[in-house]
């Protein structure tokens, strides 16, 4: 028999169709300080957050268009459209960290804030809200960054969409462990 845990973490699912309907800032601040708990060596807590919600969605959809190569100067219909998509989407979480030049503490602090996201999207789903963490190619444009305020030496971890799922994806099965596993007993 599954407990809670294992059934939340079995039926979450990654959401691209959003409803219009807000979400409470104060309850995305709530499940952050929830997600905050992943393992975390040294309990540095290499994250920063910047959550872009209603006008401030503007800022964020400007520096994805702006990033974007132009046509003849032009912005093209498709990004034009993936720009309204994100001004649709209620909220965008950018998290960010540190780039340490040290190979481990690097490995250690990504490591954490993906331990990070996961408890903060499970967390979120018990409570019905979803979202998709893209990294898309854009997150590594120069004037993307810098239009958001990201720094030399700072590196974009994901942007978050996050909001009340209008449609949930079928599950889509995962090949059985026993086929990745090797078990090494002496």
């Amino acid at each position: 028999m599954q407990n809670p845990i294992d059934q939340n973490i079995m039926e979450r699912r990654t959401i691209k169709k959003f409803k219009k309907d807000p979400v409470d800032v104060e309850e995305i601040i709530e499940l952050l300080n929830i997600a905050k708990w992943a393992p975390n060596h040294k309990v540095n807590q290499p994250w920063r957050f910047q959550l872009y919600t209603g006008a401030g969605k503007e800022k964020f959809v400007q520096a994805f268009i702006d990033s974007m190569p132009k046509i003849d100067g032009a912005i093209s219909p498709k990004v034009l459209n993936k720009a309204q998509y994100f001004r649709d989407i209620p909220l965008h979480l950018v998290v960010i960290m540190p780039e340490d030049p040290r190979q481990r503490r690097w490995d250690e602090d990504y490591g954490a804030i993906s331990s990070l996201l996961q408890n903060f999207q499970l967390a979120a789903w018990a409570r019905g809200i979803g979202m998709i963490w893209r990294s898309n190619d854009w997150i590594y444009d120069p004037v993307f960054r810098e239009a958001i305020g990201v720094a030399p030496g700072e590196k974009i971890v994901a942007t978050m969409m996050i909001g009340y799922p209008d449609h949930i994806p079928e599950k889509r099965e995962r090949i059985d462990i026993r086929e990745k596993l090797d078990i090494i007993s002496e």
